[in-house]
Order: structure tokens, then sequence, then C-alpha cells
């Protein structure tokens, strides 16, 4: 399994339960990082080998990722050859190629978009024939069309890039069916070769972390009703709607809200709590190993993005029984909620609707037992044995075709 990194977000949290669940069925597991740091470096499960790549200079990383794809040198010029830094995955295509001669896994799954490039890049240059699954964890099209992403050529791009690319890849694992069909609609990948398959997010390692005692003195027993939001703090997750949002429903009620998770954001997030007066009730602890236990306690979870993947806080919230509002965004979040029978959905960056679905939620929340019941099925023993069964027929197909 290839990933850029640890760092704390949904994709690698979902990696690192699929490897897991492939440990437990008797399956060996490299775990290949470009980068071996992040929030999570400490979770590798027992049994999972950790190899790091070694990186190459920047110019001799450009010079393999375009002198391996000479037909696409035009499409690769401004992104990587006059781009001002390399991404770290690109950097580490000599050091891949490398472990692929040496190493000769069965199959390689990779995750997140300059990961998945690296890896097919490297198979392609090392002439190995091991199979290669990649796997798209956002709305990618959407992603790259983002003003803040779209200004950087990295991502302007990326689009044609992933085009030429992935038809390399023996198959194309997409979180949602959304980002399946961008992918296939707006990015141009062959239909027949994407596969949806949702995350694995529901164990017994989540409930337990619910049930986890917290210490934090807004969820105390007989305390106000906190909302709870969770992510990186970045655009893409719009987390200043939902602080207007909230600054309308504190001034018809106490309430507090809290928003779990890093960026370089906060200062901006901060500074409009203060500017609305609502900075008493707002606290940013930061990054949590544990958000489950918030998630438990909590009156109701908002997810407020502009777009995503398959949002997992959204399944992490009803699989803890809470309550939860999101933005009817590109990505899962309305495959998650059935269109709206497990949880509102609220339209981007409105700020009317998304109080209003706060206040209706904390007046009448979803019953629990119907949270509970959706999760399941979002659970990590179905994803495992979903990814396990095209895993194994690449490996076949591939074994057929030598």
């Amino acid at each position: 399994m290839l990933l850029p990194s640890l760092k704390g977000g949904g994709a690698e949290r979902s990696m690192l339960n699929l490897i897991k669940g492939f440990l437990a069925r008797g399956r060996a597991v490299d775990l290949v990082l470009c980068q071996a740091k992040g929030a999570y470096l400490g979770e590798v499960p027992a049994g999972a080998n950790l190899v790091e790549l070694g990186a190459s200079s920047g110019l001799r990383a450009r010079l393999i990722a375009v002198l391996g794809n000479p037909r696409h040198f035009l499409v690769l010029l401004r992104p990587l050859l006059l781009a001002k830094k390399v991404a770290p995955e690109i950097a580490r295509i000599a050091s891949l190629q490398d472990y692929l001669k040496t190493r000769q896994p069965d199959v390689v799954l990779s995750a997140i978009t300059y990961a998945n490039l690296a890896a097919i890049w490297a198979k392609q240059m090392s002439g190995a024939t091991v199979p290669v699954v990649v796997s798209e964890r956002i709305a990618l099209a959407t992603y790259c069309a983002d003003p803040s992403n779209a200004r950087k050529w990295k991502w302007r791009y990326l689009p044609q890039i992933v085009n030429r690319t992935y038809p390399g890849a023996d198959a194309v694992i997409a979180v949602s069916h959304h980002a399946a069909a961008e992918l296939v609609t707006r990015i141009g990948v062959d239909q027949r070769r994407v596969t949806t398959i949702y995350n694995p997010v529901v164990d017994d390692t989540l409930r337990s972390g619910a049930a986890q005692q917290l210490e934090h003195t807004w969820f105390a027993p007989g305390a106000l009703p906190v909302i709870l939001a969770a992510g990186r703090l970045t655009e893409q997750k719009d987390f200043a709607t939902l602080i207007r949002a909230f600054a309308r429903v504190r001034a018809q009620r106490p309430v507090r809200l809290v928003i779990l998770g890093e960026g370089r954001l906060r200062p901006d997030l901060l500074a409009l709590s203060a500017e609305l007066g609502v900075q008493e009730d707002v606290d940013l602890p930061g990054f949590v190993a544990n958000p489950y236990q918030y998630m438990a306690r909590a009156s109701l979870l908002v997810l407020s993005s502009l777009y995503e993947g398959l949002p997992g806080v959204l399944i992490q919230a009803l699989a803890c029984g809470c309550p939860v509002v999101s933005t009817d965004c590109p990505g899962g979040s309305k495959e998650i909620l059935a269109d709206g029978a497990y949880g509102a959905l609220v339209p981007i960056g409105d700020v009317q609707a998304m109080a209003s679905a706060m206040e209706a939620q904390l007046d009448q929340p979803t019953a629990r037992h119907t949270l509970l019941q959706r999760a399941e099925d979002f659970s990590v023993d179905g994803a495992v044995d979903n990814y396990l069964k095209l895993l194994d027929s690449v490996v076949t197909d591939a074994a057929n075709r030598n």
C-alpha cells in the first residue's frame, strides 16, 4: 500500500483501517510511505512492514517523470518541469522503482492522486508486471477547480495528467458514486476501469474510542449543547460559513461550537468568531487522535464542506449516534445521508439554511438507533471484503496475461 504520508486525514485513517483488515485476513502488507511522518505514524498496525522511500533531487525527479512519459511532455511541462517545487511523491519515483524490482509485491494499492501517479509511472518505468490499483479519495475535478487550488499549477493541470496516466492502472477505485462519476465524465477515465468502494470506517476501535472518557468541561453532564465539526482548517471545509451560521443559532439559544482539526486558517477563523461576538463559545482544540469521544457527546455534528470524496466524519458521527447536518456538496454526503433520510442537507455556503437546519436538529434530533443502523453500511469488514475481492481479481487477471 502506497501513501504520501500519515498526516491526520480521513484518507490516511481509512487506509490504516484497510491494512488492519488485510492483516486479520492473513495477508502480508507493506505500508510504503513517501514520507514517514504524520499524526497517525504511531498507529501503523502491528504486522505491517513499514517502508519509507528515499527522495531524488528536484532536477532528477523532474527528468525521471518527463523522460518516463515523453508522449505527455507538453502536459507535464508546467506542473512538473516549471513548477517551483516537485511534489514529494514525484521525488520518490526512482526509489519506488527500486522497491518494485527488489520486493516484487503481488499488487500495489495506492491512495491520493500524486501517489497514484507515482505508482503508475514507477511501474511503467521499471518494467515491472505488478498490477497497480489506484484509489481516488475526492471529487477530483471539483477539487482542482476550487479557486484556492486552481491558482497553483500543481492542481490546475492535474485533470489532464490523470486523464493520460490512469489508463496505466489495472483498476481505479472511487470512494463514492459521485467521485466515480466525476472521474468518468469530467476527467475522462474509462468507466470500465472505475469501481466504487465505500471507505472502511466503522469497527470496534471506533466504538471503544467513543466510550472513552472525555476531559473537556464543555461536554460535562448538564453543560450547554455543543455543535461539533472536524476537519483540516482549510478553504475546502468552509468553516467560516459554519461559524456564521452558529452565530445566528447562538443569538437564539445558549449553545457552543467546537471545531476539531488544525490548519493555516486558524487565525482567520478565530478572528471571525471575535468579529461576530461568539469567541467565548467557540473552541478550536486542534487535531485530536480520538474525535469519537467528542462525537458521542455532541448534540450535533455539522459538515460545511465545499466538496468531499466520502466524508468519513459524517459516517463516524452516525456510528456515535450523533445527529448531523451537511452541505449537499460534490462528493458522498448525499449518498451517506440517503438524500436527507439520515440527516439534513443544505446548500453550500448558505448561512441561513445551515442555521435553520442546525436549530431543527437540536429541537428534533434524528433517532439514535436510526443513525447507528445506517452507519453499519460503512463497516470496515464490508470494505475489506470488497477491496480484497477487487485486488484478488486484478492479481488473477495479471497472472493470466503474463
